[in-house]
């Protein structure tokens, strides 16, 4: 009698271990089948995916970077995400890395929406009616500054380097941002610059450094000092403008003589992706219309998508400084594409930044 009790219990003991078991792979099996997505901050919220999360509720897990260079580091270094949310001047540096899969436009279902002038960036085609990066939003980079602090100011990045507002202006953080704008003033082609340029454009940094008073991709902080005062003007995109607007604060975004800058990111499907049917469902679901609708009317950004567009009338478009059709941007603005020579402008600019 005791042994047959014995062997009951041994029977219940493993049917129970043999039910955790199951439970634990039920549980990974559910945590490998939400998406992994590495993204800006902002760009995270469920209104860009609805249709998404209709289909996979919770179905979507977002980790943020500060910029798409620490991006790049992070993956690089072995984070791997299933989709990540680069710009475009990045993705050869990340398909050098072998970090990609190419996406197949034939299960992108909104791909003959997309503008040409995004659709047909070089970097991004991987032949066969694949590319590297879904494009889907674009914007500008300017100075956004407070109208009643600064009175009439002369249309100018030079305005970022006026010694009258010392310690009142901040700057962006990034390789493809404040370099960039350096090289325009100091006459170099900031996309390939010889030894000798870039000395140049180093100069013009140091040039800058002590009048601002910070230079940081947290543009919360930028728009709470300049809403206050503490900033009088900032380089920032176009998502600070809108909000500032909004808000009542006195604010315009520059249309600098030089040009301002114009970028575009996207979707890059990492190699490993181990989710790769959800990554199609989510870039789907932010391919939608009422998504870069969305994108539009609530960050002033642009969409990769006509349709979006479609359902933004000329007065709200004209108020965030957008036109309907990106090319019309792009005849008056500089394009951030590639650097050649992105490593050594980087390692040249945190040299700078701290106070070489």
């Amino acid at each position: 009698m005791t042994f047959h009790l014995a062997s009951i219990t041994g029977h219940k003991a493993r049917a129970g271990l043999a039910a955790l078991a199951l439970a634990l792979s039920s549980t990974v099996a559910l945590a490998a089948e939400k998406l992994q997505y590495f993204t800006w901050s902002g760009y995270e919220l469920p209104d860009f995916n609805k249709s998404f999360l209709a289909a996979h509720p919770d179905g979507v897990e977002a980790s943020i970077f500060g910029d798409d260079d620490d991006a790049f580091t992070k993956v690089k270094a072995g984070f791997r995400p299933d989709i990540a949310h680069p710009c475009y001047d990045k993705v050869a540096r990340w398909n050098k890395e072998g970090l990609l899969q190419p996406i197949d436009t034939k299960r992108i279902k909104n791909w003959d929406s997309i503008f040409p002038v995004f659709k047909n960036l070089p970097d991004l085609q991987a032949g066969d009616g694949k590319v590297w990066m879904v494009p889907w939003d674009w914007g500008n980079t300017s100075i956004l500054y407070r109208t009643d602090l600064v009175k009439n100011p002369e249309a100018s990045w030079n305005l970022l380097w006026d010694k009258q507002y010392a310690g009142r202006m901040a700057t962006i953080d990034a390789v493809h941002d404040t370099p960039i704008v350096a090289a325009l003033l100091a006459g170099v082609n900031p996309f390939d610059m010889a030894p000798a340029e870039m000395d140049k454009v180093a100069a013009k940094l140091r040039e800058q450094r002590p009048l601002l008073s910070s230079y940081t991709t947290d543009m919360t902080s930028v728009e709470q000092a300049l809403a206050s005062g503490q900033l009088v003007a900032a380089m920032t995109w176009n998502a600070s403008a809108t909000s500032l607007k909004k808000q009542g604060v006195p604010v315009e975004f520059m249309k600098p003589k030089e040009g301002m800058l114009t970028w575009a990111c996207g979707f890059v499907m990492l190699k490993d992706a181990k989710n790769v049917d959800l990554a199609y469902d989510f870039i789907n679901s932010r391919l939608d219309a009422d998504s870069g609708k969305f994108l539009i009317q609530s960050y002033g950004y642009g969409s990769s998508l006509s349709t979006a567009f479609a359902g933004v009338s000329k007065e709200e478009l004209e108020k965030l400084q957008l036109p309907s059709d990106p090319e019309v941007m792009l005849k008056t603005t500089i394009f951030t594409g590639p650097m050649k020579q992105n490593d050594d402008v980087a390692k040249m600019f945190e040299k700078v930044k701290a106070g070489g």
